[in-house]
């Protein structure tokens, strides 16, 4: 976690020092070297190997391995006196109080007067780490429970003690929110605060259930994941990632800090601690809940009997669910059912629901830092009290009376008062229930912008153009995973036109998982089984038009992407005067993968961004922007964060980069207030220097080269001939000047010709129905 939390903060531009112990003995390669215990490499050699191990997880803690020079390391013996220069201290070591209050003994005599001191304690008592500090020291002091992989998991837990300075705390929030891009949650000094707490009861409750009713670890798995609206990894294979050592340990605190039926909850079943015995931790030991063997026909997936010990073929449960309705309609139709799905899911929701209510006023200040800590600490789509609401309130206490559970009392006076839900909208604020009764308004950063808050302009079947004030509009794609059609296309267009009639300009921005996985490849297949090619090219014909008006408009246009940006994604993204990326966005021209190359001008914008920075537009240079634009493209190349866009070629310099995604559609908007205010005004179509036939010629010698290696089939090398040719300009000569419009026009005939071809088919009916490229 220490290095975790150090790569996180390189990530965001901080110099972070990382402290460690230092090692009692040598290893066998240090012995090998005639060194001694006394040696500067010796004495660093564990949080050196720390460092290290940062360029070689997966997933990567960095953004860019770069970030990793921002990280300096010391152990805590020699370089205790570099404290003195830190604005934040933060304490990673062991979970034994006495070591923790030993470790802050010794920070004091180092920290200036102003120095933040935390401890990234995942259920540790924070008053009682302090007991025998100063004033200063007590004041400047706070739990900071950073949720792991720190990097990944947006959420923070911030835990106060009695003697934390307010300003402390609140300044704490801010920069976490602000500059680590991170949910802050709130806590009281309790155990395990409060995503762990509720999170572990729901983990346990469920392997009670499970083993109460008779159910397997792979029957509970088929319902509690993303029916539940949790994770896909569900129960046991959230475990499995997570590591049983790891999870038991939390239990086990719980277990030992609790009283009463509660503390019994968190006992943990003999079988689980026999695995531990066995080593049988999950992922990072071969095996937990799990096992993957593998056979003639492949690899099989086993589970755990929880009785035996063996491992016996996966099951799974069979919910009877409509097929039709949203999610919403899915979770109520499962939880209210009687068959064995609908048992299991509702024994396991009504108990964790009342506990959550039950623990309100304990382990937090209201029901939003409950809901807030699940959804940003352990993956849930709703919260508790969210998913309350979803399946009814009034409906769901009922039936919990019915089987005699114990509904805390201000549920029902809630019920009684005339209130059915947790959570209500009133002149387009969001309010919540306290536990005594009151509604307050939900306490929300001002720079979060909610699309659906906002009035809608114009709108169709794919997109909305939404009003987000100041003269700003926001263009939202409506389609499932954002897939780029027809009518997303035609909504570019309408909303270009409304935007130079009356607004200063346009942010294309969306909420949901990711900004969009590409056009939509069903729509495409389907016009070339039926060969409809002159419809076809009508269509990348109409993209094309759409986002050369996005990039000539009269008033600026901000792309807003993040999550999986792919394929027509990233070519709406491309053509903007600007952008503003999520620090975690995964952009790519990936359409290599269902046999064709990109259709909407991606191929131009990208190469036009290799050449903007040359220092002179010779053909060398010209050639070297060609080749990176021919390789990022063929290999499908996707950037793993937003810093890495940019040292593909996706981002330019002058784009900038958003911690906090809930903050993107807001930075964005202000970026391109910022273009108004310096008097943006639309760019000038030039003609582009092309590399021509000769520099056609050498992309395609390393094409082939690799065919003849056997790295690329027959027809990944018809793919890359078309998009040499598309790169180069065509046959034209070396350092030629071309309009854009010859580019774009040679683009669409390689892509139309490529669509045609029975192989590209099958790519693209095989991502259809796997999900994965195929490779024929």
């Amino acid at each position: 976690m220490g290095s975790g939390i150090a790569a996180h903060l390189a990530n965001a531009g901080i110099p972070t020092l990382l402290l460690d112990i230092i090692p009692n003995e040598l290893s066998a390669e240090e012995k090998k070297a005639g060194l001694t215990l006394d040696d500067k490499s010796v004495r660093n050699r564990i949080v050196d190997d720390a460092k290290k191990k940062l360029l070689k997880q997966n997933p990567a803690p960095l953004t860019v391995k770069e970030n990793v020079s921002l990280i300096s390391v010391g152990n805590l013996e020699d370089d205790m006196e570099k404290l003195a220069d830190a604005d934040w201290i933060i304490e990673v070591v062991v979970e034994n109080l006495e070591i923790k209050k030993k470790v802050f003994a010794n920070i004091e005599a180092y920290r200036k007067e102003t120095a933040i001191v935390s401890s990234n304690t995942s259920g540790i008592s924070v008053n009682a780490m302090i007991d025998g500090r100063s004033e200063s020291f007590k004041k400047h002091f706070l739990g900071t429970h950073f949720f792991n992989p720190p990097r990944y998991l947006k959420l923070l837990e911030i835990i106060p003690t009695k003697d934390t300075d307010h300003e402390i705390v609140q300044f704490m929030r801010d920069f976490a929110e602000n500059f680590l891009g991170k949910g802050v949650v709130i806590c009281k000094d309790t155990p395990n605060f409060i995503a762990n707490r509720i999170g572990t009861y729901g983990l346990m409750i469920t392997v009670q259930e499970m083993l109460a009713g008779g159910y397997s670890v792979g029957e509970v798995d088929s319902v509690t994941g993303t029916l539940l609206g949790r994770p896909k990894s569900a129960t046991f294979r959230t475990l499995d990632v997570v590591g049983l050592d790891t999870f038991l340990h939390v239990a086990n605190n719980m277990y030992e800090a609790l009283e009463g039926d509660e503390k019994e909850v968190f006992h943990v079943p003999s079988f689980m601690t026999k695995m531990v015995e066995n080593n049988w931790l999950g992922s990072k030991s071969g095996q937990g809940f799990y096992l993957k063997k593998k056979s003639n026909s492949g690899s099989e997936i086993f589970e755990i009997n929880p009785e035996t010990l063996e491992y016996e073929p996966q099951k799974k449960l069979k919910a009877n669910l409509p097929k039709v309705g949203s999610k919403k309609d899915k979770l109520r139709a499962l939880i209210y059912s009687d068959d064995r799905a609908g048992q299991l899911t509702w024994n396991i929701l009504m108990q964790t629901l009342l506990y959550s209510a039950k623990k309100v006023n304990e382990i937090s200040d209201d029901i939003v830092a409950i809901d807030q800590a699940m959804k940003w600490g352990f993956g849930w789509e709703m919260g508790p009290f969210e998913t309350w609401d979803a399946i009814g309130v009034a409906k769901s206490v009922a039936k919990m009376e019915e089987q005699g559970a114990i509904v805390p009392k201000w549920v029902k006076e809630m019920l009684a008062n005339g209130h059915n839900s947790f959570y209500r909208e009133t002149d387009g604020q969001l309010e919540h229930v306290s536990p005594e009764g009151t509604w307050q308004q939900k306490k929300e950063n001002k720079k979060i912008v909610y699309l659906t808050r906002n009035p809608i302009i114009q709108k169709n079947s794919g997109a909305n153009l939404v009003d987000i004030g100041d003269g700003v509009a926001c263009l939202q794609f409506t389609t499932k995973s954002h897939a780029i059609g027809l009518d997303i296309m035609q909504m570019i267009s309408k909303s270009l036109d409304e935007v130079n009639k009356n607004y200063e300009g346009l942010v294309i921005g969306n909420h949901g998982t990711n900004f969009s996985v590409g056009a939509n490849i069903m729509m495409i297949l389907m016009e070339a089984q039926d060969m409809n090619f002159f419809e076809i090219d009508l269509v990348v014909r109409q993209f094309q038009n759409a986002l050369m008006k996005v990039k000539y408009n009269e008033k600026p246009v901000i792309a807003a992407p993040y999550g999986m940006t792919l394929g027509g994604g990233t070519e709406v993204a491309l053509p903007c005067a600007g952008m503003q990326v999520s620090v975690e966005t995964y952009m790519g021209l990936v359409e290599t993968g269902v046999g064709i190359i990109p259709g909407g001008g991606g191929n131009k914008e990208l190469y036009i961004r290799q050449i903007e920075n040359l220092p002179k537009k010779s053909g060398a240079f010209l050639q070297e922007a060609a080749n990176k634009t021919f390789e990022t493209i063929a290999m499908a190349k996707v950037s793993k964060s937003g810093h890495e866009a940019r040292k593909l070629g996706y981002v330019r310099e002058r784009d900038d980069i958003s911690f906090n995604n809930d903050f993107l559609i807001h930075d964005a908007k202000s970026k391109l207030l910022s273009l108004v205010e310096a008097g943006y005004q639309a760019p000038q179509r030039n003609k582009i220097p092309v590399v021509g036939e000769a520099g056609y010629a050498v992309m395609l010698m390393g094409a082939k080269t690799m065919h003849n290696s056997g790295y690329i089939s027959d027809h990944d090398l018809k793919i890359a001939e078309k998009l040499a040719y598309v790169i180069a300009g065509g046959y034209v000569p070396e350092g030629s000047e071309v309009d854009e419009q010859y580019l774009l026009d040679i683009e669409r005939e390689a892509f139309v010709s490529l669509v045609g071809e029975p192989k590209t088919q099958a790519r693209m009916h095989h991502m259809l129905v796997k999900g994965k490229p195929l490779r024929n």
